[in-house]
């Protein structure tokens, strides 16, 4: 028998690597979806950000320095950007019904991200999100 030829050996690596991408393909399964409508909305909600009762009534957090959840009166929850409209700092603390940035001394109100006292001229900016089960998320 003679020995195989160089086109014959190339033609076989590349059948036997698309039976291999083929078979691969054949035995991929799709993760189960959630069959319940409140697990399909939970996974369509945002990344979760904060529970309600670690949010005080008055004040807020700061989360991973990104966000900042507030609770300007009790029940009702707002977010938005850590970042300073300024000249983009992250915002430090909450104290007194407003967010406060440490590089330049700008505030903002809890209720709307608004703008106290500036040299920031431009609110906060505003996230949505949804609040369920004792659970804040981002929409």
């Amino acid at each position: 028998m003679p020995a195989p030829t160089r086109r014959l050996m190339i033609f076989r690596g590349l059948a036997g690597g698309a039976a291999a991408v083929i078979a691969s393909a054949a035995t991929w399964v799709r993760p189960a979806r959630a069959s319940s409508e409140t697990q399909e909305s939970e996974e369509s909600a945002g990344p979760i950000l904060a529970r309600t009762s670690g949010i005080p009534v008055g004040g807020g957090r700061i989360i991973k320095g990104t966000w900042v959840v507030t609770q300007p009166v009790k029940g009702t929850f707002r977010a938005f950007s850590a970042k300073c409209t300024h000249q983009g700092c992250t915002v430090a603390t909450i104290r007194g019904g407003t967010i406060n940035c440490p590089c330049h001394g700008s505030k903002f109100r809890i209720a709307d991200g608004s703008v106290a006292r500036g040299p920031a001229k431009r609110p906060l900016a505003r996230r949505k999100i949804k609040v369920s089960k004792g659970i804040i998320r981002l929409s």
